[in-house]
C-alpha cells in the first residue's frame, strides 16, 4: 500500500508544483501529509487478494461543484491552502484510483484513463498485507487475474471496450 499511496501523493504534489505558488518546503509538507492521510483511510479498506473491492472509497474526486476529497483538503490546511484555493491550483475534474497493484487517474469526465504505477501481485505483498476480510472466496482471489483491473471494467461499463488511443504510462520502480 506504501507505494501506490505515495504515488498517489506525488502526483496530486506534482499537479500543484506546476503552478509556481507553492515552495518546495511546502510541496514536501503538503505530500507528507497526504501521504499519511491516505494511509490512515485506507488501512481498513485495502484488499491485495482483491483489488476492486474497495475501489470507491479509495477513489480520489474533484470537480466542478466545488466538491473536494476531505483527505486532500485535510492536507492542503496542513500548509495553510483553503478548499477554494486548491480549486483554482487543481483541474477542475480529477479522478483518481489507488488500488492495489494500480494508481490512475483521469482528467476531466470524459478523459482517458492514465496509469501512473502498475505492478503484479506477488507472493510476498499478500502475506506482508494481511487481508482484511474475515472470508475471501477464491473467485475473489482470482479477481484481478480474471477481469484485468477495476478501470478495465469501468471502460467497459461506459463503452469503451479498449483503452483508449491516447494513454499515457508511467512506470515507478519500488526500489
Amino acid at each position: 500500500m506504501k507505494t501506490e499511496v505515495s504515488t498517489a501523493a506525488n502526483f496530486i504534489s506534482r499537479l500543484l508544483k506546476t503552478t509556481g505558488l507553492l515552495s518546495e518546503e511546502q510541496l514536501q509538507h503538503f505530500s507528507h501529509s497526504l501521504e499519511k492521510s491516505l494511509g490512515e483511510h485506507y488501512k481498513h479498506h485495502w484488499f491485495p487478494n482483491a483489488p476492486c473491492r474497495g475501489s470507491a472509497y479509495r477513489c480520489i474526486r474533484i470537480n466542478e461543484n466545488h466538491k473536494m476529497d476531505p483527505v486532500i483538503g485535510e492536507a492542503a490546511g496542513t500548509i495553510g491552502l483553503t478548499r477554494e484555493q486548491l480549486f483554482t491550483l487543481l483541474p477542475s475534474e480529477l479522478t483518481m484510483w489507488v488500488d492495489p497493484y494500480e494508481v490512475s487517474y483521469r482528467i476531466g469526465e470524459d478523459g482517458s484513463i492514465c496509469v501512473l504505477y502498475e505492478s503484479e501481485p506477488s507472493s510476498s505483498s499478500s502475506s506482508t498485507q494481511p487481508e482484511t476480510a474475515s472470508n475471501q472466496s477464491q473467485g475473489d482471489s482470482n479477481n484481478r487475474a480474471s477481469s484485468g483491473n477495476c478501470k478495465g471494467e469501468l471502460r467497459v461499463g461506459m463503452g469503451r471496450s479498449k483503452k483508449p488511443k491516447s494513454f499515457t504510462m508511467i512506470r515507478i520502480s519500488s526500489s
